[in-house]
């Protein structure tokens, strides 16, 4: 029987914050945290406190029903990530039990999903199983095969499953889902999704099968569907199983929407409570993992379908972002829930925040993929958030006031200058930032006018609102040298990276521009536009981007979508060898003159060619510019513009305030050029650690609170 608080409205998002049953369990609202691997766990796969935190955190925050992600039913032959959750054993089921009163103590209903990653594991690297023989190359998995220094890519070798361990397996995924049961959580889900093992049997990409577990539709989903009795027989029929799969494959020969329709259906005669859709194998990265260049809501169409053809609730998923949006296609019966993953980690009070009526406060997801993908599981680390501080650092989840109050100067208005000052302000601190232009944001502005690549601004935008909410000073146009920053306690210096100039002959040609001038935001309607910045520079209709970095990725994008034939020079063995590989894959099928899976828009012109191994040696007049390669051998080409897109640090202030004998620290790319999650995690960290006795200690860094004994 639904009680008063059930039968309230809420203002904005009536649909959204409205209960729904499944199975029978009633759910408070319609926000779904859908299974992440945060590989937090400890290397036995046993809950810790990592674990907890996090997924207490998304409960506390408001989040409906929460499903815990990549929990291997038997470590020995596989787990997605290194130190991905367990449920292989009985003595997992404490700490399980302890994550399922976490969540269920702020009213979040819960579920753990159950992942063997097949082909797609990361541990262990050889020895991997699947429903066929299989020589697989998939970079952007965390499974990817471990190529050392020094070698050469070779595949990964993947042996057919026999019938005998296939039942096997299916009886592990049962005791699995058992221990999830005894543990006291509401749900099981099942992962079917993204090419790993059951999806591996359900695909008629990947299956080759010939005999009963290969072939027919039914033969292709009779692994699954084996599954689900058996965790019926452990777990009774009241206990709700859900099952995760792809609507769309996205290669050829894989699975479409049409037979994933076909799929729910089945799942749903055979008892599945719920469904969960997803998109994507690894074959084709940027659908499972969504990059920037995916616009909110993308897949929501393949839940749609779904929707239409079952009784059970239907979960969408994929670059969801807007309250205001995910009210929308619930209202209109797209989908019964909306689930969000990597906003969750982003801001896991994003349902309370739209609960309060305050979206704005909400800290969305950029989608960059660096701090939980490319910077933690692809390289077998816990995860962490290239935005979010407080992601897998438990120091950030309740920043306490100073125990002495400082005068700060952050000498850089970028990401990290801010971030910085954030955490600063939140803790007591009078903080003052000196930015030289007149505008905010730094470094991530330039993604505001490539095309696909703006979710940066929405950083950038909550940022700024930080900075207004919490007081923080800031003097535009200035560029403080020491005599000016003394009044300060402390000086941290955010100051980024110069565009380099090397000293080559038609160095300072008028042909010559940087990439800033190419990706300068002149987005005039903007609030915090300053309205005295000059607008780009625009190109010849040939154009020569030497570097490989963040830049030169960007500027080759917006004119080669302008129509402009790009060519780009890079001294490394490929271009952007550093970038987060489900963005590169979906980059470089646009310099094809293609697109990413899924994506719309139309393909560039011209292809982007690269020129690699090599560097610019000189500049001529009339825009002939010569290169030499890594065997010394010179070539010419001709371009009506050259665009400078190596980086350097600008830190030369922090020297400066040394000598002057001043408390100063030095952050991001002005100490090093990296990325977004370098500089906010040092901004962040600085701006947590200015407190009480401050002081340099002998490796020149900023430390407070020194032992009481120690007296310098």
């Amino acid at each position: 029987m639904d009680t008063d608080f059930d039968s309230m409205t809420h203002p904005d998002y009536p649909t959204l914050f409205s209960p729904i049953r499944i199975g029978g369990v009633k759910v408070a609202n319609r926000v779904c945290h859908v299974p992440t691997d945060i590989s937090s766990a400890n290397a036995d796969g046993s809950v810790n406190a990592r674990v907890i935190a996090y997924h207490e955190q998304i409960a506390q925050g408001g989040c409906g029903l929460i499903i815990v992600g990549a929990s291997t039913p038997d470590k020995a032959t596989g787990r997605p990530t290194v130190t991905c959750l367990a449920v292989d054993e009985d003595p997992m089921i404490p700490g399980l039990g302890e994550l399922a009163e976490a969540m269920h103590r702020h009213g979040a209903r819960c579920a753990v999903q159950i992942q063997h990653p097949g082909r797609q594991a990361a541990w262990p690297r050889t020895g991997l199983m699947s429903a066929s023989d299989q020589l697989v190359d998939l970079p952007g998995s965390a499974g990817h095969e471990v190529v050392y220094a020094e070698a050469q890519a070779k595949g990964k070798a993947i042996r057919e499953m026999g019938v005998d361990e296939i039942y096997g397996l299916a009886e592990k995924f049962a005791e699995g889902a058992w221990r999830v049961q005894q543990a006291g959580f509401d749900f099981v889900e099942l992962h079917g999704a993204h090419g790993y093992l059951i999806a591996q049997f359900m695909s008629p990409y990947v299956n080759r099968r010939t005999d009963r577990f290969g072939g027919s539709f039914l033969n292709r989903m009779r692994f699954v569907l084996e599954i689900m009795a058996r965790i019926r027989h452990k777990c009774g029929r009241d206990f709700p199983i859900g099952v995760r799969y792809s609507g769309e494959e996205w290669v050829d020969g894989g699975r479409t929407i049409r037979e994933s329709v076909r799929i729910a259906q089945l799942l749903e005669e055979h008892g599945a409570a719920f469904v969960d859709i997803s998109a994507g194998i690894f074959e084709a990265p940027g659908t499972v993992m969504d990059p920037m260049y995916y616009p909110q809501g993308w897949n929501t169409y393949a839940a749609e379908a779904v929707k239409k053809a079952v009784k059970i609730p239907v979960i969408t998923s994929h670059s969801l972002r807007d309250p205001e949006y995910c009210e929308r296609l619930l209202a209109e019966g797209r989908a019964d829930l909306v689930g969000l993953s990597r906003q969750m980690i982003a801001d896991p009070h994003w349902a309370n925040k739209a609960y309060a009526r305050k979206p704005e406060e909400i800290r969305k997801c950029i989608s960059c993929l660096v701090g939980c993908w490319q910077e933690s599981l692809m390289i077998k680390r816990h995860m962490r958030c290239a935005i979010n501080p407080a992601i897998g650092d438990e120091r950030f989840l309740h920043i306490a006031r100073a125990g002495a109050r400082r005068r700060l100067a952050v000498v850089g208005g970028g990401p990290g200058g801010m971030e910085a000052a954030r955490i600063a302000a939140m803790r007591g601190h009078e903080v003052t930032i000196f930015e030289r232009s007149g505008e905010l944001g730094g470094a991530i502005l330039c993604c505001c006018v490539v095309p696909g690549k703006n979710k940066m601004k929405w950083y950038a935008d909550w940022l700024r609102l930080q900075m207004r909410k919490l007081a923080v000073e800031v003097r535009f146009h200035a560029s403080p040298e020491p005599d000016a920053l003394r009044e300060f306690d402390a000086v941290i210096v955010a100051t980024g990276g110069r565009v380099a100039r090397p000293s080559i002959p038609g160095i300072d040609s008028p042909r010559v521009v940087t990439f800033q001038d190419v990706l300068r935001c002149h987005m005039t309607k903007c609030e915090f536009h300053p309205g005295d910045k000059a607008p780009p520079v625009e190109c010849g209709a040939s154009v020569l981007i030497w570097g490989d970095h963040f830049g030169a990725a960007d500027a080759a994008e917006k004119l080669a979508g302008q129509g402009k034939q790009v060519t780009l020079v890079t001294e490394h063995r490929d271009f952007a060898l550093w970038m987060e590989p489900c963005h590169r894959d979906v980059m470089l099928k646009r310099f094809r003159q293609g697109n990413g899976e899924g994506l719309a828009g139309k393909p560039f012109p011209h292809p982007v060619k690269v020129v690699s191994r090599s560097t610019v040696t000189s500049i001529g007049e009339d825009g002939e510019v010569t290169l030499m390669d890594a065997a010394f051998t010179k070539s010419v080409l001709r371009a009506d513009n050259i665009v400078l897109a190596s980086v350097e640090p600008e830190g030369g202030l922090y020297g400066r305030l040394l000598e002057a004998g001043m408390r100063a620290a030095l952050i991001g790319d002005a100490a090093r050029v990296r990325n977004l999650r370098a500089a906010v995690t040092e901004g962040a960290n600085i701006g947590l650690t200015i407190d009480a006795d401050l002081q340099l200690n002998a490796n020149r860094a900023l430390v407070s609170n020194v032992p009481t004994e120690v007296t310098l």
